[in-house]
């Protein structure tokens, strides 16, 4: 209704959604770095592009007393800068798969993979 009286534009929708979803990444992000107790946030993969994402982070960021790095543009397309640091994590730690026993699966949610090499 609101769209279509002209009171808002598809635009203000598209903004505010944007302004809502950010807003909870940045809050989800938040916890994590408290329960990890991390100081230091990554931004990679896709949503890594966008400029107003990187400023709310950064704010977060900021008054956290936290870094924040946004990988160059070459990286945000996807996650594979995200999938090589785990791996590189992974093999500091001396956890190896062997090639036939890695499991591809690419629907994996976050907190259903063990972080065998975090103490």
């Amino acid at each position: 209704k609101l769209i279509s009286s002209g009171e808002y534009t598809k635009e203000d929708l598209c903004y505010s959604l944007q302004e809502t979803i950010f807003a909870m990444l940045i809050e989800t992000t938040e916890r994590a770095m408290s329960h990890c107790r991390s100081s230091e946030v990554l931004i990679v993969g896709g949503v890594g592009c966008n400029k107003r994402l990187q400023e709310m982070m950064g704010v977060m960021c900021e008054e956290r007393g936290a870094k924040l790095y946004a990988t160059d543009m070459r990286f945000c397309i996807d996650n594979g800068a995200m999938i090589a640091q785990a791996g590189w994590e992974m093999h500091r730690a001396g956890i190896e798969t062997k090639w036939e026993e890695t499991p591809i699966t690419q629907r994996f949610r976050t907190d259903d993979v063990d972080v065998l090499w975090r103490e």
